[in-house]
């Protein structure tokens, strides 16, 4: 699998496309870290878990009560932003606590890419 570097870290590269075919196998766990209104203009890639990243520190913590459940399968994440700038901040933190983690970008690379997207 290809690496690409993230603010000083190498991390696995997963494409929006690949996030879009995994994601509907059941094979990766898809994280949208945009704030809470963004996700009531726009929804969410379909199936995705809601993370804010301002308490993304907390819910990626294995040893945290605030431990996100959907992360205890410990599949592959493909975590997203608006844009792809603050995906970029969470997949260090996600891969700070050894999470196999990939930013693919913004919603708009997940619909690109065939992805679907649903209402919160």
């Amino acid at each position: 699998m290809l690496k690409a570097m993230f603010g000083g870290h190498t991390m696995p590269a997963m494409s929006a496309k690949d996030a879009v075919e995994r994601a509907a196998k059941g094979e990766v766990t898809v994280v949208d870290v945009r704030d809470a209104n963004e996700l009531a203009v726009s929804g969410k890639a379909k199936g995705a878990v809601h993370m804010p990243l301002a308490t993304l520190r907390m819910q990626a913590d294995p040893r945290s009560p605030d431990f996100h459940p959907a992360l205890k399968d410990g599949k592959p994440i493909a975590v997203y932003c608006a844009s792809g700038g603050r995906s970029s901040m969470a997949a260090q933190v996600f891969q700070g606590f050894g999470h196999d983690v990939s930013n693919i970008g913004g919603l708009g690379h997940w619909q690109m890419a065939g992805g679907e997207v649903e209402r919160a």
